[in-house]
């Protein structure tokens, strides 16, 4: 197994980040190994990676736990709560039993200590994947958008309880949102702390239940916006929309938007970047004797001047007609055109006369083929014919 790296510099900090470059860090990492998103055979490895970091670099007491004891205190054998270190407390039997509760929760179940639970907690991110067509992500576009979310009760505004009435101070916790609950066990009776079965974390009671909300603060709601597609994005690249995620609870605020697009491919044009690529099918006649031609772009078309003599392969840019480049104002990537000679099928006998003269000038001696295939020729030799 290998060894496991530093999580501070998994997520490319110092230890003495703060609590918002870690959440910075971590958003900006796991959106770029998310493996839906990123098709990287290490991608995967790589998200979890950071997901583990960000679990524990986020918690300030798992956190202080690791400052201290480094990865054995994400060893579940150890500490208190969720797989990690709860602190070890030598003041004895004191109020919740300290060290030892932590000890043993890992054992016995119960909740570890956290945050204040009336504490304003911010609501949850969402994603939504948009698609464009590939004018729309060449040149921008505006969209409305709809989606489910959980928002805030208009009636309550989040309270939870009925208008004219306020959420009380939990009978059975007192507002802590934990109690303690005492237990026999091989080792003798140990003290464990759980979630509050009344208020269920939340240190508060309601006694009238909003009527709209039941009591929860928040409802299921159809959400829109509006979406400012930027010139240029290409399929995986995704935009933020602050504000417009899951409420927050207790007066947190809402989450965060995370718009994921995905380009419609065109009939004509492949893209690469602010690049455009085009294949450009030209006669015989053309290649060998030049032309001037119309070649579509992006913004319209544009003339092009085939020199005599172009082989097929061969390959023009037009620069400055390829597709804006992404959050670079006034700037495009360039239009490859690339020759593709096409040869005739079906000629005429008068082109038939002048391709033979065309050989006998140049000297050449062509076995000519009449073109039929394999199938043909035995359906003629079956009919009679000749």
């Amino acid at each position: 197994m290998a060894e496991k790296r530093d999580y501070y510099e998994v997520l490319g900090l110092s230890k003495s980040a703060s609590d918002d470059e870690i959440k910075k860090a971590y958003r900006k990492l796991s959106k770029k190994y998310h493996p839906d998103i990123n098709k990287a055979p290490d991608a995967e490895e790589k998200f979890k990676e950071i997901t583990e970091a960000y679990e524990v670099l986020s918690d300030p007491q798992k956190r202080a736990a690791y400052d201290q004891y480094g990865h054995a205190a994400t060893n579940p054998n150890f500490g208190g709560g969720s797989g990690g270190f709860g602190g070890f407390d030598t003041g004895g039997f004191n109020s919740g039993f300290g060290g030892f509760e932590d000890i043993f929760e890992s054992f016995f179940g119960g909740a570890s200590r956290s945050a204040d639970p009336t504490a304003p907690r911010p609501g949850a991110d969402l994603e939504y994947r948009l698609d464009l067509s590939f004018d729309e992500a060449v040149f921008g576009a505006e969209k409305e958008i709809k989606y489910k979310r959980e928002g805030v009760c208009e009636t309550c505004h989040g309270s939870g309880a009925k208008p004219g009435t306020e959420p009380v101070t939990c009978h059975k916790c007192h507002g802590s949102g934990y109690v303690n609950i005492e237990r026999q066990t091989p080792l003798g009776r140990v003290m464990t702390r759980q979630v509050c079965d009344v208020c269920h974390g939340t240190g508060k009671e309601i006694k009238e239940p909003c009527p709209t909300c039941h009591g929860s603060g928040h409802v299921k709601e159809t959400h829109k916006v509006k979406v400012k597609v930027p010139a240029g994005v290409e399929t995986g690249q995704q935009m933020r929309l602050q504000g417009q995620g899951e409420a927050g609870t207790n007066g947190g605020p809402y989450g965060d938007l995370y718009v994921i697009f995905k380009v419609a491919p065109s009939d004509i044009f492949e893209r690469e970047g602010a690049n455009i690529y085009y294949t450009l099918p030209l006669s015989f006649v053309q290649a060998a004797l030049g032309d001037e031609v119309d070649v579509p772009t992006v913004s319209g078309k544009v003339k092009l001047k085939i020199p005599a003599g172009t082989q097929t392969g061969t390959k023009f840019r037009l620069r400055g007609k390829g597709a804006p480049k992404l959050n670079v104002k006034n700037t495009r990537g360039d239009q490859q055109v690339t020759v593709n000679i096409v040869t005739p099928r079906n000629l005429s006998d008068e082109q038939k006369k002048a391709l033979r003269e065309f050989a006998n000038a140049g000297g050449d001696k062509v076995q000519e083929q009449n073109g039929e295939g394999f199938f043909n020729k035995m359906k003629d030799a079956f009919s009679g014919k000749k």
